[in-house]
């Protein structure tokens, strides 16, 4: 099923996917961080958003 792009609210608030542009608006304002460091977070640690809060927490 394709994903609906008039509900910019993801399903699964546990993953971050950085190729959906409503969701890096959401992830980005939420972390406090800009698009190049929630993509290199997620590089580095993958898309689980725990896991990013946690990376980011660190830095």
């Amino acid at each position: 099923m394709a994903d609906n792009l008039q509900d910019a609210g993801a399903q699964d608030r546990s993953r971050i996917n950085v190729n959906e542009e409503h969701e890096v608006r959401y992830w980005t304002e939420a972390l406090g961080v800009n698009r190049e460091q929630l993509e290199k977070a997620v590089s580095e640690v993958g898309v689980s958003a725990n896991a990013v809060r946690e990376h980011l927490k660190k830095r």
